[in-house]
């Protein structure tokens, strides 16, 4: 090797020593995220998660966005209908008398159709007058209407027929093969039952969630969770108005991870293992597998006196996935919506490009000693 040669060389080493410290990288070093930490310099408090650990943070405020809605458990109702106001009632009317009020020589029978319950629920009857049906079932309506219409006309017959108004139907907004209005069978009509009537849930809507508004308030709960538990199939009211909607809440993956991107939660509880499936896995050549931090911010109610939280309003948690307790732990660990999974950096990666620029180095060296 000539004294030129030696020289770069020497000079090529150099520089090589000193790029030991931190090379550039798609993803922090857990060393350096924590380093603050160790300068007592940290706004952010660290928890390893731990078999130990999980009981207390589970009783931790819930982060992120969260659509804390109430649901209505299921009850039995009445498999008969009830007439409220703008119902629709078809009226059929047969007297043999020769001298009928209602009918002539020609026709024993009358029909009054579409007759339509006014707001007061009461309907008009010739002859009759105006007659009270609401909160009265179909049967018990044309009993009372016979009774008074026999008064007037002793021989008639009467027989009632209805159509569901505005008050004995329910809207199925959206999220479903067809949606519309859709009368109440009866006074046992479910919520499921309801979904059936509109063709099911579109299959393209991610962890679908339900949506039931009466009155001023929403109530809400996942289709899963209903499909899961009958208890839950609330009775319908008329008015009600039901909707499918897609599951908003979702988590960032970032570092050395399958993806970096902004994951959609895919069903109603997720855990770091699950995060770690969805966002392909964590880099084989980069990922410190000791190293998965779990980056949360909590509300300042969070940390007050009394109330069970963090130190800090900031809080990092690291996972060991080469340990047993780690990995049983990372299956119970739960992701709140807007969590940042970060799959830190191994060192090592830097002495493996500072051995192959060692190498390449070298060889180029030796290379031009040849000369």
């Amino acid at each position: 090797m000539t004294v030129l040669t030696r020289t770069f060389a020497l000079l090529g080493l150099s520089l090589l020593l000193a790029t030991c410290g931190r090379l550039p990288a798609g993803a922090p070093v857990a060393e350096d995220v924590f380093r603050s930490t160790q300068e007592g310099e940290a706004d952010f408090a660290v928890y390893q998660v731990s078999r130990a650990f999980l009981p207390t943070v589970a009783q931790w405020p819930i982060t992120g966005k969260q659509e804390d809605l109430n649901w209505i458990g299921s009850s039995r109702g009445a498999r008969t209908q009830i007439i409220q106001p703008g119902d629709r009632l078809s009226l059929r009317i047969w007297d043999s008398s020769d001298n009928s009020l209602l009918t002539s020589t020609e026709a024993k029978v009358i029909e009054l159709t579409n007759v339509v319950v006014a707001s007061n629920g009461s309907i008009f009857m010739p002859y009759v007058g105006d007659i009270s049906v609401i909160g009265l079932t179909p049967d018990l309506a044309r009993e009372q209407m016979q009774s008074a219409l026999e008064v007037i006309v002793p021989a008639a017959q009467l027989q009632l027929n209805m159509s569901e108004g505005r008050y004995n139907s329910v809207d199925l907004v959206g999220g479903v093969a067809k949606p519309g209005t859709y009368p109440m069978p009866d006074r046992n009509f479910t919520v499921l039952g309801l979904l059936s009537s509109g063709g099911g849930v579109r299959e393209t809507l991610n962890n679908p969630q339900i949506r039931l508004v009466r009155g001023g308030s929403i109530y809400g709960t996942s289709v899963d969770k209903l499909l899961d538990n009958p208890q839950l199939d609330t009775l319908l009211r008329g008015g009600d108005q039901v909707f499918i909607e897609e599951d908003e809440r979702y988590f960032l993956s970032f570092g050395a991870t399958g993806t970096e991107a902004l994951h959609i939660f895919g069903k109603d509880s997720l855990s770091a293992m699950d995060a770690v499936s969805i966002m392909g896995g964590v880099n084989d050549n980069k990922a410190d597998p000791k190293g998965l931090l779990i980056l949360r911010e909590y509300s300042s109610s969070a940390i007050r006196s009394g109330v069970r939280g963090p130190r800090q309003t900031r809080v990092v948690f690291t996972i060991d996935l080469t340990s047993a307790d780690g990995l049983f732990s990372a299956r119970k660990f739960k992701i709140n919506p807007d969590d940042l999974v970060l799959a830190t950096e191994s060192p090592i990666n830097d002495w493996l490009t500072i051995s192959t620029l060692y190498n390449n180095f070298f060889g180029v060296v030796r290379s031009a000693g040849s000369f």
